[in-house]
């Protein structure tokens, strides 16, 4: 604590000990109201975490739930893109209004606001994470169920932003089956434990390849250690998606949503939980 502290949190900078945490927390726009927030998060980058964060608003939707993602990974953003969005966020002196897919998720992404979505982001650590707040505090995001926070890969600046200026509810962790991969793990559980964030699930990616042919399940990537590291810190296991092209092929052409597969069929029991 700085011996000029005045003990008004609401007006300091400083992160000192005796700091409330939720002193930090930022106040959504005043015309929205969100229910539950849930940040998808990964240690390292390319686990295919905002191909999660987009079948979970998928499934949420298709559950009956008001659902939006914000896109918090401001350098590599995708979300515009999987859900086939071209239309741009528009605006006025009431503040921003998110862009609405097809089936009525709500979404914000840098890609919404910049007039070539393939420039480049060049900003720096503090702006980035401006911007991120911004898509809380300045979106007009009405009546959300369920907002999903499509995460940068990492424990950085844009996570430790996210953790502290939104009231997340909790986060489910993106893994893939390599062995180095339960460190990282490790890495993203000790943050949420550090930062008071409850742990909804695991969720491995590219977890098997099915053969076309016969049905085998090839481990491509080696064997599968989530349940390991799930029973490791008492995490359950919310779905182990398999390499498919035709998901891959979906999300190139912007229509994940037309998607025949569900791979979070489970999990209308556990989002019916949480929304009480």
């Amino acid at each position: 604590m700085s011996e000029n502290c005045t003990h008004d949190c609401s007006s300091c900078q400083e992160n000192c000990a005796s700091r409330d945490p939720k002193s930090f927390l930022e106040k959504p726009h005043t015309l929205s109201n969100i229910k539950k927030v849930i940040g998808v998060v990964s240690g390292k980058g390319g686990v295919g975490k905002s191909l999660v964060t987009s079948l979970l608003a998928i499934t949420s939707r298709k559950c009956g739930y008001e659902t939006a993602v914000l896109d918090a990974d401001i350098t590599g953003p995708s979300i515009p893109k999987v859900f086939g969005l071209t239309e741009k966020a528009a605006g006025d002196e009431v503040g921003m209004y998110p862009v609405v897919t097809k089936t009525g998720i709500k979404t914000i992404s840098i890609n919404s606001l910049l007039p070539d979505e393939t420039e480049p982001v060049v900003w720096r650590g503090p702006v980035i994470g401006g911007a991120v707040k911004q898509f809380w505090t300045d979106v007009v995001w009405k009546d959300v169920d369920f907002m999903f926070i499509d995460m940068p890969p990492g424990t950085g600046d844009v996570a430790l932003t996210v953790f502290q200026s939104i009231p997340v509810d909790g986060i489910i962790i993106v893994t893939t089956p390599q062995d180095l991969v339960s460190m990282i793990v490790t890495k993203a559980v000790k943050m949420a434990q550090l930062m008071n964030i409850p742990i909804i699930g695991l969720v491995e990616n590219y977890s098997y390849l099915e053969c076309p042919d016969c049905g085998k399940k090839i481990n491509v990537f080696g064997e599968s250690h989530i349940d390991t590291i799930a029973e490791n810190f008492g995490i359950p296991v919310l779905g182990k998606l398999p390499i498919n092209p035709e998901i891959a092929s979906l999300c190139d052409d912007g229509k994940l949503e037309d998607a025949n597969i569900d791979f979070f069929s489970d999990m209308k029991p556990l989002l019916d939980a949480l929304a009480q």
